[in-house]
């Protein structure tokens, strides 16, 4: 079974990676719905890992007195992400963590 699956997710990969950049649609809705779907609940996992590592990674961050880029890179860019970005705005996904 596991052959199966892998073999026609191999499949799908290998006939997707010859579309072109024209067969794309911009559609708000499909954006919308992914972003729903897969990217805001793959933001909020991303937000709840950063928060433990950066409480794990708090005793030599303190020490290196790099508190502040440990908080903003593993706690704040992805909290943002989830939280305060447009739906549907993938573009502006990649701005929050710089």
């Amino acid at each position: 079974m596991k052959t199966k699956v892998l073999t026609a997710v191999c499949a799908v990969a290998l006939l997707m990676s010859g579309t072109s950049r024209a067969l794309a649609q911009d559609d708000p809705a499909v954006d919308m719905l992914a972003d729903f779907l897969v990217v805001r609940p793959a933001c909020l996992v991303a937000t709840v890992v950063g928060s433990a590592f950066f409480v794990l990674s708090l005793p030599i961050s303190a020490a290196s007195g790099s508190v502040k880029q440990a908080k903003h890179i593993l706690v704040c860019a992805p909290a943002r992400a989830t939280f305060s970005r447009p739906l549907g705005d993938m573009e502006a996904l990649p701005g929050y963590y710089y």
